[in-house]
């Protein structure tokens, strides 16, 4: 029997496609039914959460995926709107494994599925996520039979419930007045950012002046796409910054998991900035309790994160990139935060999850305890120009990659492969690093160099892209 071949829909992470071509209702329904058998029966589960985003397709694929877990008899409990952190906060506040309906940051035609296990612990590639696609792809052919007893279905809005948590992890109340711009890109951020940082789930008020952009749930993007990695995506933020003299800008993805930062002059953050920030006040708290903090970073955070915070008396951990990848070594060592380049931002106490809010409110509390404007507070945690990601498309990854590390190897220079090559030159003159990755579906290297000057580092960036795109 041929079955199909679903890894460009089941991916390593997630579930993505677009909708009615490659992901569609009969499609979620085995899904669903796949994440039972696979991972929530096996482990001893009868129960899942389920939550979903704004798009259009959302409520129904949901649907679709509750026909299938309950069609094996696990009965569910439907959150409606929410966050991927809030599903997070579900499944570690329930102990329960959790599905969240959402195509994050993708465009409106696209939608997908985030799958945790209980207390948000990843399903990923290969952590189960390769066995759902399989079961998956079987059942798309065979079907699956039904249980004797269907599952039974609940409703719990859990919102409030995630706001007050992640206020008692964070305190605002005693901050200087900020005034913070958000753009929610018309996505998740419209939704959770009234409630957890302003009135509208019966909180107290806090010292923040909200100006609201985007905050209309509209799953079309009508503004622009819910992607802040991508620089035109932040200019309305930028610009608001400046028109109304606020303290701050934040713009979350489509899915409210991942938060970017822009400065009162209206410059962005590079994350590696904010995960030195929030990796320095979780390793203070740590040190209170009278532990030795554990902070892990992926390979292209910039060497001011360990660097700072080793001097803080922290032991870091350098990580592939990839969530199931920052989440495994933190729960192997412990570690009381974990950041990526990419604005995934991860915390022991909020079951080792990445939670975009909590990240903006550790900025937010931090500003709000200075007397400095944000561009001043995050000088130290900054200090190293930095090419970001460049990609470039090449004939064969292997054979580019090797031409790297022909060119770069030499005496004095380190290098390890945790994630595709990582050369550095950083314990002597002049410092420089470069990471070349290859990318999981596309014939692409990603390159990013950071230095201690702009010179080099610009040097360095020229020369390793010549020897990537070489021919």
């Amino acid at each position: 029997m041929t079955y199909p071949d679903l890894s460009s829909l089941i991916k390593s992470y997630d579930v993505r496609g677009v909708v009615g071509e490659d992901l569609t209702l009969d499609v979620a329904t085995a899904v669903g039914a796949a994440f039972a058998d696979a991972i929530v029966l096996p482990e001893g589960e009868t129960r899942v959460v389920i939550g979903h985003d704004m798009r259009d397709s959302s409520p129904g694929l949901t649907d679709a995926v509750v026909d299938g877990l309950t069609s094996r008899g696990v009965d569910v409990v439907k959150m409606g709107l929410t966050s991927t952190d809030g599903l997070y906060f579900a499944s570690g506040h329930l102990n329960l494994p959790g599905v969240m309906i959402t195509a994050s940051h993708n465009p409106a035609a696209y939608n997908g599925m985030k799958m945790c296990r209980s207390r948000a612990r990843a399903v990923g590639e290969n952590s189960g996520l390769g066995d759902v696609r399989e079961v998956t792809a079987r059942y798309l052919v065979d079907g699956w039979e039904r249980a004797d007893a269907a599952g039974t279905v609940t409703e719990q809005p859990l919102i409030t419930a995630y706001a007050e948590f992640l206020r008692g992890l964070v305190p605002l109340e005693n901050g200087r007045p900020l005034k913070v711009v958000v753009d929610a890109a018309n996505a998740m951020g419209g939704y959770t950012v009234p409630i957890v940082l302003g009135t509208e789930g019966g909180l107290e008020a806090l010292p923040l002046e909200i100006v609201p952009l985007y905050f209309e749930l509209d799953g079309t993007f009508p503004n622009h796409e819910p992607n802040p990695l991508e620089e035109e995506n932040l200019r309305d933020l930028q610009a608001a910054v400046k028109a109304h003299g606020a303290d701050i800008g934040l713009a979350f993805d489509g899915d409210a998991d991942r938060c970017f930062v822009v400065d009162e002059r209206g410059e962005v953050v590079r994350a590696s900035a904010i995960t030195a920030l929030v990796g320095l006040r979780e390793a203070e708290l740590e040190k209170a309790a009278g532990r030795t903090p554990n902070v892990v970073y992926n390979t292209v955070s910039s060497m001011a994160v360990p660097e700072l915070l080793g001097e803080a008396g922290a032991t870091t951990w350098r990580s592939k990139v990839g969530h199931s990848n920052v989440k495994a070594i933190m729960a192997r060592e412990d570690a009381v935060f974990g950041g990526e380049h990419s604005a995934h931002f991860y915390f022991r106490n909020f079951w080792y999850a990445d939670s975009g809010m909590l990240a903006a409110m550790h900025v937010l509390a931090a500003l709000g305890e200075s007397d400095a404007p944000l561009s001043q507070l995050l000088e130290a945690y900054d200090p190293y120009p930095a090419s970001g990601e460049i990609n470039s498309v090449v004939a064969d990854v292997q054979e580019a990659l090797s031409r790297v590390v022909a060119s770069f190897w030499t005496e004095g220079v380190d290098m390890d492969d945790v994630d595709g090559v990582r050369l550095s030159h950083w314990e002597s003159e002049p410092k420089w690093w470069i990471s070349v990755r290859p990318s999981g579906t596309e014939p692409l290297l990603r390159l990013n160099v950071e230095a201690a000057d702009r010179v080099t580092m610009e040097r360095i960036r020229d020369e390793a892209l010549a020897v990537i795109r070489e021919g």
